[in-house]
């Protein structure tokens, strides 16, 4: 019987990074190896099973940063506990400095926020972004595998932090089947019923706090308000994600209101993916894009950045949806007008793409790492 080590903030079935490692420690517990599970959440169908054993880390204060220095103690003291064994021995980029196989999703050395606030503010986030950083860095330096979400990733890392292609492997995102798929006329009618949406309109999705700079909410914003009055008329923003109410007060004044609508945090998402008709995501920088992918597994056609990492997986036929500039909203608007003016003109394409993204599952891209980790003993 083998023993499995991973070490990460959260295994839930929400956000890019904790639904990857709620995939690979489910596939695991379902061997009958044991799990040793290091993190702050844990989803309880992975706590319950008798394999599984969870190690919860204190979240100092409800934040992942001051609960860091933590998080690697517990990684190290129960790496030290197990010893010497047969199995995986898994960290998530910076987090634990271990000799391990480290699955990064995510560069900080590739994206700078955009500081804000008071000096003092300023000075404290450009002292935690130098910190992750420097952490980073030593964290990959001693790993002895490194697993990347995406191509972008892969070039991010052998170019900004120096790490040799030949230590790096490459193992896509999945999605949970069962959540994101392409609906009946039936399905999305009777959901898009119990939404109040009117079925003289068209739904585009955002989902991201619109807050948060690298989402580039700002640039959906200024493209929105330069529709034509037409598409103003046939196309409602539908933003999901936690919102300041300032902001929907703000939309509201501007003579927007009737175009954009705020719903905060939904666990449902995939039930309004399928029901919805396009999604924008004009992100400053996305190692992947997991919900760009589970967009795209509903048959949903998606604007995206073109350096982002899901925009590897388009195939040809539909790269006019890339955007090549996240910040240029005259690009975005032009070709959400390209694509009102002919909504259904992509159709097969967008479900072939989605036929392709879900025939390959979590449970295929848990047994590719545990493959390439079994390749090093």
């Amino acid at each position: 019987m083998n023993s499995h080590l991973i070490v990460t903030g959260d295994f839930v079935r929400t956000g890019g990074m904790d639904r990857a490692n709620y995939a690979l420690a489910d596939y695991l517990s379902r061997t009958d190896d044991v799990v040793h599970l290091i993190g702050h959440r844990v989803d309880p169908t992975l706590e319950e099973r008798p394999n599984v054993e969870f190690h919860r880390v204190p979240k100092v204060a409800g934040s992942y940063f001051l609960s860091a220095p933590l998080l690697n103690r517990y990684g190290q003291d129960w790496s030290r506990r197990l010893g010497a064994r047969e199995g995986l021995t898994l960290v998530n980029g910076g987090n634990c400095l271990l000799p391990a196989v480290n699955w990064v999703h995510y560069v900080h050395a590739a994206y700078t926020p955009k500081r804000r606030g008071s000096f003092p503010r300023r000075l404290l986030q450009r002292w935690k972004i130098r910190k992750n950083e420097r952490t980073e860095r030593n964290a990959l330096a001693m790993s002895k595998l490194i697993i990347v979400n995406s191509e972008r990733t892969k070039t991010d890392l052998i170019q900004r932090l120096d790490i040799p292609e030949d230590r790096i492997r490459l193992v896509y995102y999945s999605v949970d089947l069962d959540a994101f798929y392409p609906a009946d006329v039936g399905e999305r009618a009777a959901t898009r019923e119990e939404l109040q949406w009117s079925s003289d309109r068209k739904y585009v999705l955002f989902v991201g706090s619109p807050s948060d700079p690298r989402k580039g909410f700002e640039t959906v914003l200024e493209a929105w308000r330069s529709l034509d009055s037409k598409a103003h008329d046939e196309l409602t923003l539908a933003v999901f994600g936690r919102f300041e109410p300032k902001l929907e007060q703000e939309i509201n004044a501007a003579g927007l209101g009737s175009s954009i609508q705020f719903y905060g945090l939904r666990s449902d998402l995939g039930r309004i993916l399928r029901a919805s008709d396009a999604l924008v995501s004009p992100t400053r920088y996305e190692a992947y894009g997991l919900g760009v992918h589970e967009a795209l597994c509903c048959g949903l056609p998606a604007f995206v950045s073109s350096d982002a990492g899901v925009a590897e997986r388009y195939p040809e036929s539909l790269s006019e949806f890339l955007l090549s500039n996240p910040a240029d909203a005259v690009e975005l608007t032009r070709k959400l007008q390209q694509w009102h003016a002919v909504p259904e003109a992509n159709r097969s394409e967008w479900l072939g793409l989605a036929n392709t993204l879900r025939s390959y599952s979590w449970d295929d891209a848990s047994r590719i790492i545990l493959e390439y980790s079994q390749s090093l003993c």
